[in-house]
């Protein structure tokens, strides 16, 4: 096994925030024992993501913070057959101010962004343009999502004409058949190929976790996908019926945990799909705390896939300042 001792961290800005930089994860040769020895005891998982919600209860001007920072993990995604180029661009208006300026004025806040646009391929260069000089990167699905059942080479292909067209995030999408039969090892291939396709666009690994059959499944995909590179773990595409939930992410979670403890790799997380309300941010963003540190507190270590959280964060930051509820046409997304 590959081991890497804990990396000295960087610091640059971006965006009014400060922004930390570390080598990505090279990934490991795959361990079999390490993987097969991974299980999740699911009654006891359901029991505690119970109690998360009312474990952390922030108040006020703590709360208004918390929200904040939720909204520059946002990955602000369209991927509707209908998405048009004046829609991409609204969105990544939106992207680059997402809180209107009066609330952010009367919280004493510099402007923010969110942690990135996620698009189709074939709207990746109108998001480019259209973010250039914010510092907000470009994501692009790929690898025939949301399904990722087309033929194998041209999974690959999408992945390299995306970073050709700018896209500096790849999500790519699992062949989901790899661990419901527990063919591990052509998961860590096909996992390798697409990092590999990925270059220097970092990429974030799909699991599709509501069609995975089991936690123990979750908790094993997570250590392959790791194992073979990947930069980010994500729960979802948003398409199946079952998205993020708090069990399947205490288990990615703790594989995280896992992972760098044993490594010395730090690898993201990003829910998506069925986060729609501040409080349930918060939620989250606790049990990234307690479970892994701060450290993962920032965009390039946890993003939430999300849209319409912004409109629900941005209108509990209007309350806190007003006292008032505002209507959510107010919050329009794009």
């Amino acid at each position: 096994m590959q081991t890497k001792s804990d990396p000295t961290l960087s610091s640059t800005t971006t965006a009014g925030l400060p922004q930390v930089h570390e080598p990505r994860n090279t990934g490991m040769d795959l361990d079999m024992d390490w993987v097969m020895g991974a299980q999740a005891n699911t009654s006891a998982i359901e029991r505690r993501a119970k109690t998360l919600p009312g474990r952390r209860s922030v108040k006020k001007e703590f709360q208004a913070a918390w929200m904040l920072k939720a909204i520059t993990m946002i990955d602000l995604t369209t991927l509707s057959g209908d998405d048009t180029v004046g829609r991409v661009r609204r969105l990544c208006a939106k992207a680059r101010q997402p809180v209107r300026a009066d609330i952010l004025g009367a919280l004493g806040m510099p402007n923010i962004t969110t942690g990135a646009i996620c698009v189709y391929h074939d709207m990746v260069a109108t998001a480019v343009d259209a973010l250039a000089g914010s510092g907000v990167p470009v994501a692009a699905v790929s690898t025939g999502f949301p399904a990722g059942l087309s033929p194998f080479h041209l999974r690959v292909a999408e992945i390299g004409e995306s970073v050709k067209a700018g896209a500096a995030e790849i999500d790519i999408v699992i062949s989901r058949r790899h661990a419901l039969t527990g063919n591990w090892q052509a998961l860590y291939d096909e996992m390798k190929e697409f990092r590999a396709a990925c270059g220097d666009a970092h990429v974030k690994a799909i699991l599709a976790t509501g069609e995975l059959g089991s936690l123990r499944n979750v908790a094993r995909a997570s250590l392959v996908c790791m194992m073979a590179g990947a930069d980010f773990i994500k729960t979802s595409t948003g398409k199946e019926s079952v998205n993020a939930t708090l069990p399947v992410s205490l288990v990615m979670i703790r594989a995280i945990r896992d992972y760098h403890m044993r490594t010395g790799f730090r690898v993201g997380y990003k829910p998506a799909g069925g986060i729609s309300k501040a409080k349930d941010a918060v939620t989250y963003l606790s049990l990234i705390k307690d479970e892994l540190g701060d450290r993962w507190l920032s965009p390039d270590m946890f993003r939430f896939g999300a849209s319409s959280l912004l409109g629900d964060l941005e209108r509990q930051l209007e309350h806190h300042v007003t006292g008032n509820y505002s209507a959510s046409y107010r919050h329009a997304i794009g």
